[in-house]
């Protein structure tokens, strides 16, 4: 039999698990992007020097290689790549490529819930800062501003006074590929939001996840998520509705089968909103740590699903214990000198560690999961437990910056 090709675009730390999964499968891995010392290329069977955001080099090269599936998984900025080589190469995906380009723009993600009466905040999109500081009176302040086409909280603002409202686009644009910005009321949140991924087969959401996603309000980018826990505490009856919200939104779309990051909260208003849907695994590990908490197999299955080949049992999770994803970052700049983790905690509560910086390293403060120091998966036999780790992590783990 032919041995299967997969390309995944990118090249980042977060390709790993999938590139060892695919290989556990007999899977030939071609890894594309335009930086050749990104670390996943190091355990790819193939590099191809490629930008993951041309999607017509992307397409040119997937042919000359023949490969029969494509992936970008954790890697925002190549999904609308990945769909459109899909669908030209007649390939699995989740979803077509007008729709992915639709999931990947958070203007026409707006535009889309709002005519097809989903809970949605008020929002606008803009290529012109003139033209959007002529509409500040469109929206209730205070506001949130992002790039439509950015992940991993890049290039957020949330702004509470009109004069700031400027600045606050700059940076917005700094993030966005297409310099595209966008303005929506911000939305009071009860409880934590979520972020987790999900799963479809042929149209029908069979795996809905959902976590709580907290922040460091101390943080450089105080929206900058730095702690992620499964299960969520969310009450049962938003996450059922949640759910019914997200099965609709699959069905009017016509997505199929595979993996979604999905952003979603419960507001003061007593409404549950999807915030955001994107077709790939989330950042931060996120569906490696959900196949740790529950058994299931969602990077395998995306995988299978990639490749049209027959996927593994999947169903709605059930989490053996809590569990939490722990972003190490910090609050300055400086040289690290030392990660120092009792023997103990480290023994009975850490289920994995993904350490990306070394003695020596420069550290920024954290604005986005691209200055993080790595990750910790926690479990703990349950939420009171893990709360009380959590709000004395100081004295289990230690960084010195000098």
């Amino acid at each position: 039999m032919k041995q299967k090709k997969l390309m995944l675009l990118g090249g980042l730390r977060y390709l790993l698990p999938v590139i060892e999964e695919a290989h556990k499968l007999g899977v030939y891995v071609i890894t594309a992007d335009y930086l050749p010392d990104n670390i996943a290329h190091k355990y790819s069977d193939e590099y191809c020097n490629v930008s993951i955001i041309d999607k017509e080099a992307v397409l040119k090269e997937a042919q000359r290689l023949q490969i029969d599936g494509i992936l970008s998984h954790a890697v925002d900025p190549g999904v609308t790549t990945a769909a459109y080589v899909a669908e030209k190469m007649g390939l699995p995906f989740q979803c077509s490529y007008k729709v992915a380009c639709i999931l990947q723009d958070k203007s026409l993600f707006r535009q889309f819930l709002s005519e097809n009466d989903f809970n949605c905040p008020h929002a606008k999109g803009y290529t012109n800062i003139e033209e959007a500081l002529k509409d500040v009176d469109y929206f209730s302040w205070p506001v949130i501003v992002k790039p439509v086409d950015s992940a991993g909280s890049k290039g957020v603002t949330k702004v509470e006074k009109k004069e700031s409202l400027k600045a606050a686009i700059e940076i917005a644009l700094q993030s966005s590929i297409s310099k595209h910005f966008i303005i929506e009321d911000f939305l009071d949140k009860v409880g934590a939001q979520s972020s987790a991924d999900i799963f479809s087969v042929e149209g029908k959401l069979v795996y809905p996840a959902y976590s709580d996603q907290l922040f460091d309000k101390n943080a450089a980018n105080p929206y900058t998520p730095a702690i992620e826990i499964w299960p969520s505490s969310m009450p049962q009856e938003f996450q059922d509705d949640l759910t019914e919200q997200l099965q609709r939104l699959i069905t009017l779309l016509g997505m199929k089968t595979g993996i979604y990051n999905v952003e979603s909260r419960v507001c003061s208003d007593g409404k549950a909103y999807i915030m955001e849907v994107s077709p790939r695994g989330g950042g931060n590990r996120i569906a490696e740590l959900q196949d740790k908490a529950t058994g299931q197999k969602l990077i395998k299955n995306e995988i299978l699903k990639a490749l049209n080949m027959p996927l593994d049992y999947i169903t709605a999770p059930k989490y053996d214990g809590v569990w939490c994803n722990y972003i190490l970052h910090s609050s300055k700049q400086g040289i690290l000198d030392s990660v120092v983790i009792d023997k103990n905690f480290r023994k009975k509560y850490i289920k994995d560690e993904g350490l990306i910086v070394a003695k020596g390293d420069t550290i920024h403060p954290f604005t986005g999961a691209n200055t993080s120091l790595g990750t910790l998966f926690l479990r703990a036999e349950s939420r009171k437990e893990l709360d009380c780790l959590l709000e004395n992590l100081e004295l289990y783990i230690k960084l010195k910056i000098v």
